[in-house]
């Protein structure tokens, strides 16, 4: 256990052998992993200082696992400023070096299968415009075919709505196979700088994908404050290549990858420990959200893209399974 605290200078007085509590040992276990990955290299010391002070508040003394970890959450982010730290208490959870990374996969893919992989909802709306509901991204793997067979049932239409108003984000592989369908070539998007090794590698989008792709179309982006991280990234990705306009809310403003690590067999910790880095505009929407093209109530973003596109489709004459005194009579009834 000594090489783990090594560095961690304000928590020393906190050990003595078998007088450690378990409070404190999570709390320096914590120190040490965001010492050791957090993107900026000296916020620890801020991580340390918070501890240390809510410790001789006693803060933490009275509460359970789980409102323990949900005020460790609050705390991180509120302090750091990053809303990507997160910290979960596993009531029964069992230490992954008894399964097999096959079964983890397995288990998270069996797991993922009952959300059906992020896709809610794909239909045709009115006015032949396509819409996708779409609430994260599970591994590129196990969601292939049910990406694909979505993006196939949206390609005759005339438009498209992709709602990611409760995207809360997930895998950065599905995230660059989902955008894959929205460029014709291969696009070199970002970087990912890992601080842990030191390393950056480049992230692009595929050249060939299963299903179709949707390509020199409309394409309306639903956000909200509930947008998240790789949710986001859609957003920021196909706003700044000016193929999607976006409608809503600013989204929540977290671009940093996370790494993931259990603490004491207890509790999930989640730390920000990559930056991404737009190769188009040098930067990110970390702190910032992605800022929409038309801001409105995120209960009212799916109301105005379609009415939007319907006023499209007249202006440009366009030919649906709507008459025109149709297409007016519900641009009418959405106004309402």
């Amino acid at each position: 256990m000594k090489k783990l605290y090594v560095g961690i200078s304000l928590f020393t007085f906190l050990f003595s052998g078998a007088q450690k509590n378990d409070i404190s040992v999570v709390l320096a276990d914590i120190t040490e992993k965001v010492k050791s990955h957090y993107i900026d290299k000296e916020t620890y010391k801020k991580v340390d200082s918070l501890f240390q002070c809510e410790l001789k508040k006693g803060t933490f003394k009275d509460l359970n696992k789980k409102d323990f970890a949900d005020l460790l959450t609050q705390k991180l982010r509120t302090t750091i400023k990053d809303e990507h730290f997160f910290v979960k208490y596993l009531e029964n959870y069992t230490p992954e070096k008894q399964m097999s990374e096959k079964e983890k996969e397995k288990l998270n893919n069996e797991h993922n299968s009952l959300g059906n992989f992020g896709f809610e909802t794909v239909q045709r709306l009115p006015g032949n415009i396509g819409y996708i509901n779409y609430k994260g991204f599970a591994s590129p793997e196990a969601s292939e075919k049910t990406l694909a067979a979505a993006m196939d049932f949206v390609a005759n239409t005339y438009s498209l709505i992709i709602d990611l108003r409760e995207n809360g984000g997930g895998e950065n592989g599905m995230l660059l196979l989902f955008l894959s369908y929205f460029f014709d070539q291969k696009k070199d998007l970002y970087t990912t700088y890992f601080r842990h090794n030191q390393k950056t590698v480049v992230d692009s989008t595929q050249p060939k994908v299963s299903g179709q792709k949707y390509l020199h179309k409309k394409i309306y982006i639903l956000t909200s404050k509930k947008t998240f991280s790789a949710g986001e990234a859609v957003a920021y990705f196909l706003q700044q290549y000016k193929l999607a306009e976006v409608i809503g809310e600013k989204t929540g403003g977290a671009a940093n990858p996370v790494d993931h690590f259990m603490v004491q067999n207890q509790y999930l910790l989640l730390v920000p420990a990559g930056k991404i880095t737009a190769l188009n505009t040098q930067k990110n929407w970390e702190h910032i959200g992605v800022i929409p093209d038309q801001e409105v109530k995120s209960e009212d973003a799916l109301k105005t893209a379609h009415i939007k596109i319907l006023k499209n489709i007249i202006a440009s004459e366009t030919k649906t399974e709507l008459t025109l005194p149709e297409i007016k009579n519900l641009i009418y009834k959405l106004e309402q």
